[in-house]
């Protein structure tokens, strides 16, 4: 039975998944994060309540512990999600796994006052977990950068796929670095998510 410790997690995640109850990984977990550590992009298949956020989010806090950035706080991870209720659930994992870091983090969705939210944006912040079409109308405002984006993770591409997204993932990739790790989740694995896949992944090891 492998161990988060022998996943590779630094100390500090590993005390917030202890105090989180977690005592071994999920499949998801065990397959995606060895690779995610070694920074190569991942096409994961995975239903909802499998551990993936975990999956996903544990790499990337540990990749932005390793390299803290200077004085000013950027947007360094992007989360999109399809839905504000899943966004402010991936929201509380990063709170949660995220307690003995000095990292940022803000979950932004339509249908609220957006006021509160560019307030938190202007003090800065390292990660971002965004439904897509608030994230385009506050980029589209001034208000958001995502020049220094180092990790894209795409969750549940395939319910964004669903509810029409596409062109709205297609806008948002654009404005990202080309240089990225980029992390993509999907409940199934159609035609349409492997041709997503082809355009928004660099030789991607699947899970």
């Amino acid at each position: 039975m492998t161990t988060f410790r022998e996943l590779g997690l630094a100390e500090p995640l590993l005390k917030a998944l202890t105090v989180e109850g977690y005592e071994v990984p999920t499949p998801v977990q065990e397959l995606a994060i060895p690779p995610l550590l070694e920074g190569k992009d991942v096409l994961g298949v995975a239903q909802t309540g499998t551990g993936k956020t975990a999956a996903f989010a544990l790499p990337v806090l540990q990749a932005m512990l390793a390299e803290r950035s200077q004085a000013k706080r950027k947007i360094r991870a992007l989360v999109l999600s399809p839905t504000r209720e899943l966004a402010a659930q991936i929201g509380d994992r990063f709170a949660a796994y995220s307690k003995e870091l000095d990292l940022r983090h803000l979950v932004i969705f339509g249908g609220v006052n957006q006021n509160p939210q560019v307030r938190a944006l202007r003090r800065g912040l390292d990660i971002l977990v965004a439904t897509p079409g608030r994230l385009l109308d506050l980029v589209g405002q001034g208000y958001i950068d995502l020049t220094e984006v180092e990790f894209f993770v795409l969750d549940e591409a395939d319910r964004m796929l669903d509810m029409g997204f596409i062109h709205d993932l297609n806008r948002i990739q654009k404005l990202l670095p080309r240089q990225k790790q980029t992390l993509m989740f999907s409940a199934t694995y159609s035609r349409e998510i492997r041709q997503l896949a082809a355009t928004m992944l660099h030789t991607p090891t699947e899970v």
